[in-house]
């Protein structure tokens, strides 16, 4: 089983989905969409490669629900996934390219 790493990024792209959520819907849906997040995490510690390929710099990504994906790099040699980024898919994929093309998916 690997473990899952969250990067800084991670957690507060994580943290404003949970805002947007709350903001948009209320409470209840924020605790589904946490266990959603969980029960996901828990089949990627299984199955790391259970998402699509996104680049040549081996990174992966999974729709979570409808509104959310995440990205995440597979440590093959330490058995560990680093959370990238939870992704809006509703927000403009131009700012997804401003994440895409830094350093930030350059970790690991």
């Amino acid at each position: 089983m690997y473990s899952i790493h969250w990067s800084t990024l991670s957690q507060i792209t994580f943290s404003e989905e949970i805002e947007y959520i709350f903001k948009k819907w209320n409470q209840t849906e924020v605790d589904n969409f946490g266990l959603l997040v969980q029960e996901n995490l828990t089949r990627l510690s299984k199955s790391p490669k259970i998402g699509n390929r996104y680049s040549d710099n081996n990174v992966y990504y999974f729709v979570i629900s409808k509104q959310t994906s995440l990205f995440y790099k597979i440590a093959e040699d330490e058995l560990r996934i680093e959370l990238i980024l939870f992704w809006n898919n509703k927000k403009n994929p131009k700012t997804l390219n401003k994440y895409t093309n830094s350093s930030t998916f350059k970790i690991i």
